[in-house]
């Protein structure tokens, strides 16, 4: 029997996909970061279409009714710099994944495992950020 976790940080791509996700696949109580916030709020900019732009605009809605989001703070952009750190030492560039590391910082200071459908995006950062991939 798997146990769920009690709280949870669910990035974006959770929440746009919450619908086709098993709610058991879950914490019971799923937050979101401000990061997620913004990153929904520049998908309504960015739609192509009247309807794409409606749909987002409802699915935003939906998160500002259902979510109070936890802050982006001091300590949330420190430990980005130090999950920066990690990615260049990597190899890798942490510029294209800026909201990424930042959602993994939130999740990362307030201790609580981050929800993901793309664990590559948090690859190597695991000795700070436990990632369950859903």
């Amino acid at each position: 029997m798997v146990v769920r976790e009690a709280r949870g940080i669910i990035d974006t791509c959770v929440y746009i996909d919450l619908a086709e996700i098993d709610p058991m696949d879950l914490p019971e109580i799923p937050q979101i970061s401000a990061i997620t916030m913004t990153e929904l709020h520049q998908g309504v900019a960015m739609a192509k279409t009247a309807t794409k732009r409606a749909a987002r605009i409802e699915q935003l809605n939906s998160a500002i009714g259902d979510f109070d989001p936890i802050s982006y703070d001091a300590e949330a952009a420190s430990r980005f710099g130090t999950l920066a750190t990690l990615v260049v030492e990597q190899g890798r560039s942490p510029k294209p994944r800026q909201m990424d590391l930042m959602i993994a910082a939130v999740a990362s200071v307030h201790d609580l495992p981050l929800y993901t459908r793309n664990p590559d995006d948090f690859k190597g950062l695991e000795s700070l950020v436990r990632v369950i991939t859903v």
